[in-house]
């Protein structure tokens, strides 16, 4: 029953670390969902940053593809002589296309933890191989002969320009619906972005359907009026579009950009392109030259391209706070985590030590209490006051059964041993002989040996009692003395004593018991007042098992035989006679019992 209370008890600390262990494994998988979402939204912030990036660095691509147009015709019109200032201005334009083919052509640098598709290098291709294409056209522009040779030569340049920024639109349409199909988020950005993109390209292609006819002096072909025409259509209906958009008229830039285009571009550009139509459409007698519509129509544009620019701004500074935010967000989470973490594990560690460690101990110590173990030495208590006073009340009880252990004790010592001599007293004796105790084996042959002092009533008549006393306490001194180791010596009544020790056979028991005699006889006692006294005593011996029943025969057969030494003469051994005649009958002869002289 004790083992198992031990066990159950060793086992509460590996229960109470695993249910720590439990709670803290809990509190870190809450923790880790709440930061995953945080850092989702952190990768989510710093991926769209890097897709708009790159989104604007492939619409810039086709405004500088668009842009190219416009030196290209001014050249095509200047043909066959066209100025160097010109060449310069194409030579630095298409130098800038060829780098931001390049730069898409070039495998990015990818931040850290975060993903890209490149534009398809088929798509890219297909740009380069009709730039090329369509730069020596703009090239032979310069070697026609006659003016309708030239507005052919130049339609066709033109058209092959068209195509060029026609593929490019199939790399921003791609790049657009990438980026729907990773946030739909950046569905709104991505849209804006291409209808500026085609706003900007539109507002080009209606002055280029006009350029040609006006730089050969030909009246403008129906096909190009209808060109220039839906190309006018599809930028009214773009600008429409982007004016439904009212989260933009928000922003400071974009609303100062928007009423320049409707002044500039719709104001000026629009009526300058509507003007040379019109004056084209039945003669050639045209009141600009090309030079002139190309120099007064590209400024025009350029508000279309600072709304474009300032719309491209906002959405990175938008992105990039979104970032910066997320990143703010997720910190604090993780700070706010880890420190909820560290208080609960701080908590759950100072409950451990503070509460349930004290409690356990105090548990221990209450069960030591009920078991009469020692105390353990106490661990450090802390300072908590409810513990504080409990262990106090631990020492209060300890200290009581303190007390009651040693009054135990007392009582005890009083109940199994004699008051005058302190050795055992009869009842305790016979406890010990029946059921077992002190050192005696439990398998070996008992020997008793009752001793009587001779005369002892005439010891107490002669010198007093206070004399017999110190007489009887001695003699039990010298029979603890003489006993052997294991054995037991008791006070049987009066001036009876009683030897109990484990012997081999009887003649064993019977020679040391003569040996005590014989020490007896030769000891002096002092009594009170100085005299010696000499005395002696009766010894008789029987031998037997353990059990009830037979010390019950063991205790009468040695009384016989004390009572045959008296019998014979007193201060002699006498062995108990049954014994002997066992043992004669045994050894096939008969063994005398020993005796003292007078």
């Amino acid at each position: 029953m004790r083992l198992r209370r031990l066990n159950r008890d060793q086992s509460l600390y590996p229960k109470l670390s695993f249910s720590i262990g439990l709670a803290v494994l809990c509190a870190t998988v809450l923790a880790t969902m709440i930061l995953s979402r945080a850092w989702n939204d952190f990768a989510e912030a710093r991926q769209n940053l890097y897709d708009i990036q790159y989104y604007r660095q492939i619409l810039d691509a086709a405004n500088f593809l668009s842009a190219e147009r416009g030196p290209a015709n001014n050249v095509m019109s200047e043909s066959p002589s066209p100025s160097d200032a010109s060449l310069k201005r194409l030579a630095d334009f298409r130098a800038r296309s060829d780098a931001a083919l390049a730069g898409l052509a070039a495998a990015p640098e990818v931040p850290f933890l975060l993903h890209d598709h490149p534009v398809p290098s088929a798509l890219l291709a297909a740009v380069t191989a009709a730039l090329a294409e369509a730069r020596d056209k703009v090239d032979q522009v310069q070697a026609s002969k006659g003016d309708e040779a030239k507005l052919r030569a130049m339609q066709q340049a033109i058209e092959a320009m068209f195509d060029v920024s026609d593929r490019f639109r199939s790399v921003v349409t791609w790049r657009s619906n990438e980026l729907i199909s990773h946030d739909s988020g950046l569905a709104a950005p991505a849209l804006i972005g291409q209808m500026l993109a085609d706003l900007r390209e539109y507002g080009g292609r209606a002055a280029s359907e006009v350029i040609a006819p006006l730089a050969s002096h030909q009246r403008i072909p129906l096909p190009n009026i209808i060109d220039a025409r839906q190309s006018q259509g599809r930028i009214y209906e773009i600008w429409q579009m982007l004016h439904s958009q009212t989260a933009l008229n928000a922003v400071p830039d974009l609303a100062k950009n928007q009423a320049a285009i409707d002044a500039l571009f719709f104001g000026v550009g629009m009526d300058l392109i509507d003007k040379v139509i019109k004056e084209g459409k039945d003669s050639t007698n045209y009141s600009i030259t090309a030079t002139d519509l190309t120099t007064r129509f590209v400024p025009t544009m350029k508000p279309i391209e600072d709304y474009r620019m300032a719309f491209l701004d906002e959405m990175v500074s938008r992105f990039s706070m979104e970032r910066d935010g997320a990143l703010r967000l997720f910190l604090a989470v993780a700070l706010a985590t880890a420190v909820i973490l560290a208080v609960l594990i701080g908590v759950l560690l100072a409950v451990r030590r503070d509460v349930f460690r004290p409690l356990l101990q105090a548990h221990e110590e209450v069960i030591g209490l009920a078991e009469d173990r020692p105390p353990a030495a106490r661990a450090d208590l802390g300072g908590a006051g409810e513990i504080v006073r409990l262990f106090n009340a631990i020492d209060v009880l300890q200290d009581r059964m303190r007390e009651r252990a040693s009054l135990t004790s007392e009582l005890r010592v009083q109940a199994e041993t004699d008051g005058l001599t302190g050795v055992l007293n009869r009842r305790t004796l016979d406890h010990i002989a029946q059921n077992g105790g002190g050192r005696l084996p439990a398998d070996e042959t008992l020997c008793l040996v009752m001793v009587d002092i001779d005369h002892f009533k005439n010891i107490n008549d002669s010198h007093g009692h206070l004399a017999g006393d110190r007489v009887l306490v001695d003699t039990a001194t010298l029979l603890k003395r003489e006993t052997p180791a294991g054995g037991v010596v008791a006070r049987f009544g009066g001036e009876e004593f009683a030897l109990l020790f484990a012997c081999p056979d009887i003649d064993h028991a019977a020679h040391l018991a003569e040996g005590i005699r014989m020490t007896l006889q030769g000891h002096r006692f002092t009594i009170p007042g100085g005299a010696q006294l000499a005395i002696t005593a009766s010894f008789g011996v029987a031998c037997g098992q353990r059990s009830p029943r037979d010390w019950r025969h063991l205790v009468e057969r040695a009384d016989r035989a004390l009572y045959q030494a008296k019998s014979d003469g007193r201060n002699r051994v006498s062995v108990a006679p049954d014994v002997v005649r066992r043992q004669a009958s045994a050894e096939g002869g008969r063994r005398m019992p020993i005796r003292g002289s007078r």
